[in-house]
Protein backbone atom coordinates (compact mmCIF):
# COMPACT_ATOMS: atom_id res chain seq x y z
CA UNK A 1 0.00 0.00 0.00
CA UNK A 2 1.09 3.76 -1.16
CA UNK A 3 1.05 5.86 2.05
CA UNK A 4 0.38 9.24 0.71
CA UNK A 5 -1.81 7.81 -2.26
CA UNK A 6 -5.62 9.02 -3.04
CA UNK A 7 -7.57 7.33 -2.16
CA UNK A 8 -5.83 5.83 0.89
CA UNK A 9 -7.11 2.77 2.75
CA UNK A 10 -6.49 2.67 6.53
CA UNK A 11 -7.52 0.09 9.03
CA UNK A 12 -9.82 0.53 12.00
CA UNK A 13 -9.07 -2.40 14.30
CA UNK A 14 -9.62 -5.81 13.19
CA UNK A 15 -13.44 -5.22 11.38
CA UNK A 16 -13.58 -1.90 9.33
CA UNK A 17 -11.15 -0.02 7.22
CA UNK A 18 -11.46 3.91 5.90
CA UNK A 19 -11.41 4.79 2.57
CA UNK A 20 -9.93 8.19 2.26
CA UNK A 21 -10.22 10.29 -0.34
CA UNK A 22 -8.54 13.58 1.07
CA UNK A 23 -8.68 15.98 3.65
CA UNK A 24 -10.63 19.09 2.81
CA UNK A 25 -13.97 20.09 3.48
CA UNK A 26 -14.89 20.83 -0.17
CA UNK A 27 -18.21 20.04 -2.03
CA UNK A 28 -15.94 18.11 -5.39
CA UNK A 29 -13.94 15.93 -2.35
CA UNK A 30 -17.64 15.25 -0.32
CA UNK A 31 -19.03 14.02 -3.83
CA UNK A 32 -16.12 11.38 -4.20
CA UNK A 33 -17.27 9.78 -0.83
CA UNK A 34 -20.93 9.60 -1.96
CA UNK A 35 -19.88 8.23 -5.17
CA UNK A 36 -18.06 5.48 -3.05
CA UNK A 37 -20.93 4.57 -1.03
CA UNK A 38 -23.27 4.63 -3.80
CA UNK A 39 -21.11 2.24 -5.85
CA UNK A 40 -20.17 0.34 -2.40
CA UNK A 41 -24.05 0.16 -1.88
CA UNK A 42 -24.36 -1.68 -5.35
CA UNK A 43 -21.60 -3.66 -5.31
CA UNK A 44 -23.65 -5.74 -2.62
CA UNK A 45 -20.57 -7.39 -1.27
CA UNK A 46 -21.57 -9.93 1.52
CA UNK A 47 -19.00 -9.38 3.78
CA UNK A 48 -19.95 -5.44 4.23
CA UNK A 49 -21.87 -4.91 7.04
CA UNK A 50 -22.70 -1.17 6.99
CA UNK A 51 -20.68 1.99 5.86
CA UNK A 52 -20.44 5.71 7.26
CA UNK A 53 -19.85 8.52 4.82
CA UNK A 54 -18.19 11.68 6.24
CA UNK A 55 -16.79 14.45 4.98
CA UNK A 56 -13.60 13.09 2.96
CA UNK A 57 -13.76 9.56 3.68
CA UNK A 58 -16.05 6.32 3.98
CA UNK A 59 -15.13 4.28 6.89
CA UNK A 60 -17.01 0.57 5.70
CA UNK A 61 -17.51 -2.39 8.76
CA UNK A 62 -17.19 -5.85 7.65
CA UNK A 63 -17.75 -9.50 9.11
CA UNK A 64 -13.78 -10.43 9.69
CA UNK A 65 -15.00 -14.39 9.27
CA UNK A 66 -16.71 -13.41 5.85
CA UNK A 67 -13.82 -12.25 3.81
CA UNK A 68 -10.23 -12.04 4.02
CA UNK A 69 -9.61 -8.24 5.31
CA UNK A 70 -6.58 -7.85 2.81
CA UNK A 71 -8.93 -9.01 0.06
CA UNK A 72 -11.72 -7.10 0.58
CA UNK A 73 -9.68 -3.39 1.30
CA UNK A 74 -8.10 -4.45 -2.69
CA UNK A 75 -11.71 -4.75 -3.73
CA UNK A 76 -12.79 -1.42 -1.69
CA UNK A 77 -9.73 0.54 -3.31
CA UNK A 78 -10.81 -0.80 -6.88
CA UNK A 79 -14.36 0.07 -6.56
CA UNK A 80 -13.16 4.16 -5.08
CA UNK A 81 -11.07 4.76 -7.88
CA UNK A 82 -13.93 3.92 -10.53
CA UNK A 83 -16.87 5.41 -9.14
CA UNK A 84 -18.10 8.21 -10.21
CA UNK A 85 -18.44 11.34 -8.06
CA UNK A 86 -21.99 11.77 -7.14
CA UNK A 87 -23.16 15.00 -5.32
CA UNK A 88 -26.13 14.46 -3.44
CA UNK A 89 -29.35 16.63 -4.59
CA UNK A 90 -31.06 16.94 -1.33
CA UNK A 91 -34.13 19.06 -0.25
CA UNK A 92 -34.20 22.71 0.71
CA UNK A 93 -34.91 24.34 4.17
CA UNK A 94 -34.93 27.83 5.04
CA UNK A 95 -34.44 27.82 8.96
CA UNK A 96 -35.92 30.57 11.42
CA UNK A 97 -33.20 31.74 13.65
CA UNK A 98 -33.45 34.45 16.63
CA UNK A 99 -29.86 35.88 16.43
CA UNK A 100 -27.64 37.02 19.33
CA UNK A 101 -28.39 38.21 23.36
CA UNK A 102 -28.90 35.67 25.26
CA UNK A 103 -29.83 32.93 22.33
CA UNK A 104 -26.63 34.02 20.64
CA UNK A 105 -23.66 34.82 23.30
CA UNK A 106 -21.13 34.53 21.11
CA UNK A 107 -22.02 36.85 18.39
CA UNK A 108 -20.47 39.91 19.55
CA UNK A 109 -17.00 38.21 20.18
CA UNK A 110 -17.28 36.99 16.61
CA UNK A 111 -18.74 40.11 15.07
CA UNK A 112 -15.17 41.96 16.65
CA UNK A 113 -12.96 39.61 15.36
CA UNK A 114 -14.46 39.71 11.96
CA UNK A 115 -14.04 43.54 12.86
CA UNK A 116 -17.59 43.40 11.67
CA UNK A 117 -20.80 44.36 12.77
CA UNK A 118 -23.22 42.15 14.45
CA UNK A 119 -26.14 42.98 11.92
CA UNK A 120 -23.19 42.88 9.23
CA UNK A 121 -22.39 39.16 10.46
CA UNK A 122 -26.09 38.14 10.70
CA UNK A 123 -26.53 39.54 6.89
CA UNK A 124 -23.78 37.26 6.20
CA UNK A 125 -24.73 34.45 7.76
CA UNK A 126 -28.44 34.76 6.45
CA UNK A 127 -27.39 35.44 2.68
CA UNK A 128 -25.05 32.08 2.43
CA UNK A 129 -26.50 28.58 2.07
CA UNK A 130 -25.18 25.95 3.84
CA UNK A 131 -24.36 22.16 2.61
CA UNK A 132 -25.03 19.38 5.04
CA UNK A 133 -22.24 17.10 4.41
CA UNK A 134 -22.74 14.54 7.53
CA UNK A 135 -24.50 13.89 11.38
CA UNK A 136 -22.54 12.72 13.82
CA UNK A 137 -21.16 13.44 17.28
CA UNK A 138 -24.83 13.02 18.35
CA UNK A 139 -28.78 12.13 16.57
CA UNK A 140 -28.94 14.51 14.19
CA UNK A 141 -26.07 16.86 14.54
CA UNK A 142 -25.49 18.73 11.05
CA UNK A 143 -22.35 19.34 9.90
CA UNK A 144 -22.41 22.12 7.46
CA UNK A 145 -20.39 23.87 5.07
CA UNK A 146 -20.73 27.28 3.34
CA UNK A 147 -19.38 29.23 5.94
CA UNK A 148 -17.83 33.03 4.79
CA UNK A 149 -14.04 32.57 5.30
CA UNK A 150 -14.73 35.97 7.30
CA UNK A 151 -16.65 34.76 10.06
CA UNK A 152 -13.77 31.72 10.46
CA UNK A 153 -12.77 31.69 14.08
CA UNK A 154 -11.40 28.96 16.32
CA UNK A 155 -13.16 27.11 18.69
CA UNK A 156 -13.98 28.23 22.45
CA UNK A 157 -10.72 27.34 24.64
CA UNK A 158 -12.98 25.97 27.51
CA UNK A 159 -16.10 24.19 26.13
CA UNK A 160 -19.43 25.39 28.02
CA UNK A 161 -20.97 22.29 30.45
CA UNK A 162 -24.58 22.69 28.76
CA UNK A 163 -25.21 24.61 25.15
CA UNK A 164 -28.89 24.58 25.13
CA UNK A 165 -30.73 22.71 22.82
CA UNK A 166 -31.17 23.90 18.85
CA UNK A 167 -28.39 26.01 19.64
CA UNK A 168 -26.92 27.74 15.93
CA UNK A 169 -22.71 27.45 16.52
CA UNK A 170 -19.84 27.85 14.37
CA UNK A 171 -16.23 26.73 14.65
CA UNK A 172 -13.65 27.06 11.71
CA UNK A 173 -15.04 26.54 8.41
CA UNK A 174 -18.08 25.03 9.82
CA UNK A 175 -21.73 25.93 11.20
CA UNK A 176 -24.03 23.26 12.94
CA UNK A 177 -27.21 23.27 15.70
CA UNK A 178 -26.89 20.88 18.47
CA UNK A 179 -30.09 18.82 18.54
CA UNK A 180 -30.22 18.60 22.16
CA UNK A 181 -28.79 20.25 24.99
CA UNK A 182 -25.20 19.24 25.54
CA UNK A 183 -21.12 20.27 26.11
CA UNK A 184 -19.97 22.17 23.38
CA UNK A 185 -17.27 24.84 22.36
CA UNK A 186 -18.43 26.11 19.12
CA UNK A 187 -19.74 29.37 19.38
CA UNK A 188 -23.14 30.30 19.96
CA UNK A 189 -24.47 32.69 17.38
CA UNK A 190 -28.33 32.37 18.02
CA UNK A 191 -31.43 29.58 18.28
CA UNK A 192 -33.83 27.75 15.90
CA UNK A 193 -37.51 27.20 17.31
CA UNK A 194 -37.22 24.09 15.66
CA UNK A 195 -36.31 20.45 16.58
CA UNK A 196 -34.04 18.95 14.81
CA UNK A 197 -34.18 15.36 15.94
CA UNK A 198 -37.57 13.70 16.54
CA UNK A 199 -37.03 10.05 17.93
CA UNK A 200 -40.85 9.19 17.89
CA UNK A 201 -40.47 9.90 13.69
CA UNK A 202 -39.31 6.23 12.82
CA UNK A 203 -39.09 7.66 9.12
CA UNK A 204 -36.86 10.78 9.79
CA UNK A 205 -36.20 11.48 13.04
CA UNK A 206 -33.11 13.76 11.96
CA UNK A 207 -34.89 16.93 10.32
CA UNK A 208 -31.24 17.61 7.85
CA UNK A 209 -29.98 14.93 5.86
CA UNK A 210 -26.24 14.75 4.17
CA UNK A 211 -26.64 16.88 0.65
CA UNK A 212 -29.74 18.95 2.02
CA UNK A 213 -28.76 22.67 1.91
CA UNK A 214 -29.87 25.32 4.32
CA UNK A 215 -30.88 29.04 4.45
CA UNK A 216 -31.13 30.78 7.55
CA UNK A 217 -33.55 33.35 8.09
CA UNK A 218 -33.23 36.20 11.31
CA UNK A 219 -36.42 36.48 13.27
CA UNK A 220 -37.21 38.40 16.38
CA UNK A 221 -37.92 37.25 19.79
CA UNK A 222 -41.92 37.49 19.57
CA UNK A 223 -41.45 35.24 16.40
CA UNK A 224 -39.39 32.58 18.62
CA UNK A 225 -41.45 32.26 21.03
CA UNK A 226 -44.70 31.68 19.02
CA UNK A 227 -42.76 29.36 16.98
CA UNK A 228 -41.80 27.68 19.94
CA UNK A 229 -45.04 27.30 21.42
CA UNK A 230 -46.88 25.93 18.70
CA UNK A 231 -46.80 22.35 17.08
CA UNK A 232 -44.52 22.88 13.87
CA UNK A 233 -44.75 21.19 10.56
CA UNK A 234 -42.10 20.80 8.93
CA UNK A 235 -42.54 20.60 5.86
CA UNK A 236 -43.28 24.73 5.61
CA UNK A 237 -39.84 25.24 5.80
CA UNK A 238 -38.80 23.20 2.57
CA UNK A 239 -38.32 25.50 -0.19
CA UNK A 240 -39.18 23.99 -4.09
CA UNK A 241 -35.73 23.05 -5.56
CA UNK A 242 -36.52 25.00 -8.70
CA UNK A 243 -37.76 28.12 -6.89
CA UNK A 244 -34.84 30.82 -5.89
CA UNK A 245 -33.95 31.79 -2.34
CA UNK A 246 -36.09 33.75 -0.44
CA UNK A 247 -34.80 36.99 -0.29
Amino acid sequence: MIENQIPRLLPLGDAAWTVEFGEAIDPALHARVMGFARALERAALPAVIESVPTFRSCTVHFDPLAENADALGARLLEIAASAPAAALAGRRWRIPVLFGGAAGPDLAALAQHAGLSEAAVVARLTAAPFRVYMLGFMPGFPYMGGLPAELAMPRLATPRLSVPARSLAVTGELCAIYPVASPGGWRLLGRTPLELFDPADAAAPALFAPGDEVMWQAIDAAEFARLEREPIDRARFLVAPEAPWPA
